[in-house]
């Protein structure tokens, strides 16, 4: 498979830097890290859902969760070569505050974005 820091630096680079992009770069300092700390607390509460810490809706006979599936797929002829359910893993949890400085491991995850 294509390796647990795979999701976790889509998140990063597609979810977080995004909202960072996002904020207005004349806050004053104060106001721009509590809008960062934001980000990162609502990034790493979606994580504890993919992680199933969280996120259940429940009645006396009914429960309604969410589930991430990560495929691998071949690019040219786009077959799916494995996929797995994130829940089913290392945890989506471990290691954030690394992946907050775009430490993702030794293996690098693929190559990057143009201009990221």
């Amino acid at each position: 498979m294509c390796g647990w820091s795979t999701p976790r630096a889509i998140l990063f680079e597609d979810v977080r830097a995004y909202a960072l992009e996002q904020i207005d770069p004349k806050l004053p300092p104060d106001v721009r890290a509590a809008a960062e700390k934001s980000i990162d607390d609502a990034v790493y509460g979606l994580m504890m859902v993919i992680d199933g810490v969280n996120g259940f809706l429940r009645n006396a006979t009914h429960e309604v969760s969410l589930d991430v599936i990560v495929r691998l797929v071949e690019r040219e002829s786009q077959k799916e070569v494995d996929s797995v359910e994130l829940r089913h893993g290392d945890g989506m949890c471990i290691g954030y505050h690394s992946w907050r400085e775009n430490d993702y491991g030794e293996d690098p995850i693929a190559s990057r974005r143009p201009g990221k």
